[in-house]
């Protein structure tokens, strides 16, 4: 029968490990049995004396406290429950067809079929066991079939069937009685493991050394076992790929191709479109949906990838599903939580969002709020290349005074005001700015405080101090998260805010916050003066919308002024926008 190896040599594995289960078990009785010979000795009188006394007594003390402490390090073995992958139940009345096809797969390989099926916010699938709750009888369930949601939207009905084939075939080392009686033992002593190390964080100094003991003896019995369960899972692998190549081994290949492409649209969009949406508060609840669109963008701009957009034709897998779209919002709202701490239930500050409201409400507000916390550093820093700061509304007269007498009459001819606020004489074609830089003075203009405008930030980069802008952003913005985190810590509801499991993206330099920032208001300076919009860029997240299209050449231009303090590059990008920088902005 297929599979026979495998499943052999995984047995005789999960038999090593229960025989250091059982070696342990002697280890833990031997004293009690030293005590037992020594107390029907005594009895029977075959020793006697206060030496044998004394030895007896002790054997015995000693056996009853190895046991007392066996049992207890047991106990929590036995009870401790091991982790559950975070999914989303799928019951047999949600999915009859995805349940029909997954009772059938395990038909034709001969093998018990999964207890349940679970969805999960991942690009993988696999069986978990779970263990009887309390209350249940002690029996020996079959595994639960957890699936990866991204596959169900991308892949087709014929793809998904041949990919979980090797996955459900697990089933069947997974029903040998002693490969479950070992897996069961390792997840104890994993759990077991946990255990202490949160009870020696959390617990009194008292039950430290309890704790301490309870977990050092778990590790020592891993690490005992961790070859031969590791052998154990091969072999079990080897026989249910061995089993599952008489199921459409042929289609298995393709639908492999389709694993590595909708893990990188997966990525792609948690990454660049669903964590700006988490941190402004809001959930896009599609993002299941959001994959098959992230990968249709790719199979149109690049080359590689195409005929995937042909796939679409076909019966997606999701249709093996009752309502898609509850259990799309349902993934999404458990991703949320997972990869960025969102708390359970929603409310006005962490609310769903669809695709279509997703420029509106996360992409403008990102925007609005990344621009308003510029000007209020800029309005925090005060500029040390513009000259002294002022401490009054003149401070800066006597210098710009001087400027101005040193200028010849034909250069100090006036002439109207830069943009609507007057800022910037101009002085025979050149502002007094350049008047200055040209004569190696300090420029005359002032940084007025609150002066939300675009002009106001490129004149500040330009001027250098980039650092102390990036510094005090990054400061800001750790705040932020800071006071986040303090919220999750707090008691009551607030307290469900769990700590991320898994960090999507390394923290952002303070250069690449004061880039994004410097972007933001850009991009609000466009929406309020050109006529541009708010989009979404299903490969790279919150876009520019100028004329009906995207536009992604502004990042150049930005870092040029951030890192170099060039303005030229992005002042003609914006005269090329039709961008009015000397106007005010609206801010969040």
């Amino acid at each position: 029968m297929a599979g026979e190896a495998g499943e052999a040599l995984a047995r005789a594995r999960a038999l090593a490990v229960l025989r250091i289960r059982g070696a342990a078990l002697g280890a833990v009785l031997l004293p009690a049995a030293g005590a037992v010979v020594l107390q029907v000795a005594g009895a029977t009188g075959r020793i006697d004396g206060g030496a044998w006394d004394g030895l007896r007594w002790g054997v015995t003390g000693t056996a009853l406290l190895v046991l007392a402490v066996a049992s207890a390090v047991a106990a929590v073995i036995v009870r401790a429950r091991p982790a559950v992958s975070p999914a989303v139940p799928v019951p047999q009345k949600a999915a009859p067809d995805l349940h029909r096809m997954v009772q059938d797969l395990a038909e034709k390989l001969q093998v018990p079929i999964p207890s349940g099926i679970e969805l999960t916010p991942d690009c993988d699938s696999w069986l978990e066991d779970r263990r009887p709750t309390a209350g249940q009888p002690e029996r020996r369930p079959a595994p639960v079939l957890v699936i990866g949601s991204p596959f169900l939207w991308w892949m087709r009905v014929a793809e998904l069937r041949a990919l979980l084939a090797p996955v459900v075939a697990g089933t069947g080392a997974a029903a040998d009685p002693e490969i479950y009686a070992a897996r069961r033992f390792v997840r104890g002593l994993d759990a077991a493991a946990g255990v202490a190390a949160h009870g020696r964080k959390q617990r009194s100094v008292l039950l430290r050394p309890a704790y301490g003991f309870l977990g050092w003896s778990a590790r020592l019995l891993l690490r005992g076992c961790s070859a031969h369960v590791a052998e154990m899972e091969r072999g079990v692998a080897a026989s249910a790929s061995e089993r599952a190549q008489a199921v459409d081994y042929g289609l298995r290949i393709v639908a492999q191709e389709q694993v590595g492409l909708a893990y990188a649209g997966w990525d792609r969009l948690l990454t660049r479109v669903a964590l700006p949406a988490w941190r402004m508060g809001r959930w896009p609840s599609r993002l299941d949906a959001g994959v098959v669109a992230a990968l249709t963008e790719l199979s149109r701009r690049d080359r590689l990838a195409d005929g995937f957009e042909t796939r679409l034709g076909e019966r997606p897998a999701c249709d093996l599903l009752e309502e898609p779209g509850v259990v799309d919002e349902a993934i999404s709202l458990l991703a949320a939580r997972l990869f960025h701490g969102g708390p359970r239930r929603t409310g006005p500050d962490w609310a769903p969002v669809s695709w279509a409201r997703y420029p509106e409400e996360v992409v403008d507000r990102i925007w609005r709020a990344e621009a308003a916390r510029l000007i209020r550093v800029l309005d925090e820093v005060r500029p040390s290349v513009f000259g002294r700061p002022a401490a009054g509304g003149d401070a800066d007269a006597p210098e710009a005074a001087g400027g101005l007498d040193d200028i010849g009459p034909s250069e100090a001819a006036p002439a109207p005001a830069l943009g609507s606020r007057g800022r910037g004489l101009l002085l025979g074609g050149r502002t007094v700015r350049r008047a200055a830089a040209d004569r190696g003075a300090a420029p005359g203009l002032r940084d007025e405080p609150g002066r939300a405008t675009l002009a106001r930030v490129i004149d500040r980069l330009a001027a250098g101090g980039s650092e102390e802008l990036a510094a005090r952003i990054g400061a800001l913005v750790a705040q932020d998260e800071a006071g986040r985190a303090a919220v999750a810590a707090l008691p009551g509801p607030a307290a469900e805010i769990p700590t991320p499991v898994y960090q999507l993206l390394p923290p952002r330099t303070g250069r690449e916050l004061l880039a994004d920032h410097v972007t933001a208001m850009v991009c609000c300076a466009a929406v309020d003066t050109a006529g541009a919009g708010a989009g979404l860029d299903w490969l790279d997240g919150p876009a520019l919308v100028v004329d009906g299209a995207r536009r992604s050449d502004l990042g150049w231009p930005v870092l040029r002024l951030v890192e170099n303090g060039d303005a030229a590059p992005l002042r003609a990008w914006l005269s090329a926008i039709g961008v009015r920088a000397e106007t005010s902005v609206r801010l969040a």
